[in-house]
């Protein structure tokens, strides 16, 4: 911008120069055609051509004026335009800085959200271990629902030892042994009809089983004309995934897809002779939503099998 500047002054000099050698010439050739020595006297003619000259002359100057002053307004633009670029410049270097910024904190985000993200991985990782930890912890216990209050007497391992063979019509070889018997919570008040679950912890694992094996094929049992269940005493984690997925029952059965839930909350199923087990609710939804939606007069369970362990006995109340 600087180097036009000089250029478009440089013009205008030179132009004014020009106007003002010609107007010279003009006056030049006025003064020797009126000099007296070196021509006639002035005739009509000669003062005709002395009035032409000087108006010639006048209205040089005037466009010598004119362009001047207009190549001042030009400067004047010119430094305006100056200022103005010298603005945006400064203008844009501000920007700039604010979109480095900008990108450097965009940056820091993204750091953070991946470390967010990473950590709720790990802290669901974490969750999942904890809860097998909590059921492993839990394998060897059962709870026993619906047995009265005090129905137990002063020794409930010896209630239950005398009982649970003739529930489920088992034979113990060894007889059953408890490592703890005792009931959940705090004992309730008035005269309430649901009586408070028992959890036992028994000795020897297999008997657990067999005793799991029997409720689900059998129960509810009856004891003095009360429904007793006997469930697994999982986590509160594993329960909920397990009626999460027994929620999805209907669904299978409309699909026609063969199923079957096992311990501790896992989901077989098989399509068109593929299997594949799903340990999370969520996943088998998104499974069944692939799948077209047969009609509803369609339903049919022949291709549902529900395995042993797909019994609601096996969940608490």
């Amino acid at each position: 911008m600087p180097g036009n500047k000089l250029n478009q002054k440089s013009a205008s000099k030179h132009a004014q120069q020009l106007l003002f050698s010609e107007a010279l010439q003009h006056k030049r050739l006025a003064s020797i055609t009126t000099n007296p020595q070196t021509s006639s006297p002035p005739t009509e003619s000669t003062t005709m051509a002395e009035k032409s000259h000087s108006t010639t002359m006048d209205r040089i100057l005037q466009e010598i004026t004119t362009v001047s002053r207009r190549i001042e307004g030009m400067d004047a633009s010119i430094t305006s335009l100056t200022l103005e670029t010298k603005s945006m410049r400064a203008e844009i270097a501000g920007f700039q800085s604010r979109v480095t910024g900008l990108e450097q904190h965009m940056g820091l985000v993204e750091a953070q959200t991946t470390m967010s993200r990473d950590r709720d991985q790990d802290l669901l990782y974490l969750r999942s271990k904890l809860t097998d930890m909590e059921d492993r912890s839990r394998r060897d216990n059962i709870r026993l629902h619906g047995i009265p209050e005090n129905e137990e007497g002063v020794d409930m391992q010896s209630f239950l030892r005398s009982i649970l063979p003739k529930l489920t019509s088992l034979d113990f070889d060894p007889p059953i042994e408890f490592q703890r018997v005792h009931r959940v919570g705090p004992k309730r008040s008035g005269n309430s009809s649901r009586p408070r679950p028992i959890i036992a912890c028994l000795l020897r694992h297999n008997q657990t089983r067999q005793i799991l094996q029997a409720a689900r094929k059998q129960g509810p049992f009856q004891l003095d004309q009360h429904d007793i269940r006997i469930t697994a005493d999982d986590s509160k984690e594993t329960n909920d995934r397990r009626k999460a997925f027994l929620a999805l029952r209907p669904r299978l059965r409309q699909l026609e897809i063969k199923y079957g839930l096992f311990d501790p909350a896992r989901m077989w199923v098989t399509k068109n002779g593929v299997s594949k087990d799903f340990y999370n609710p969520e996943e088998l939804q998104l499974f069944l939503d692939s799948f077209q939606p047969q009609s509803m007069d369609s339903t049919s369970t022949s291709g549902s099998h529900d395995n042993g362990g797909d019994n609601e006995g096996n969940l608490p109340p």
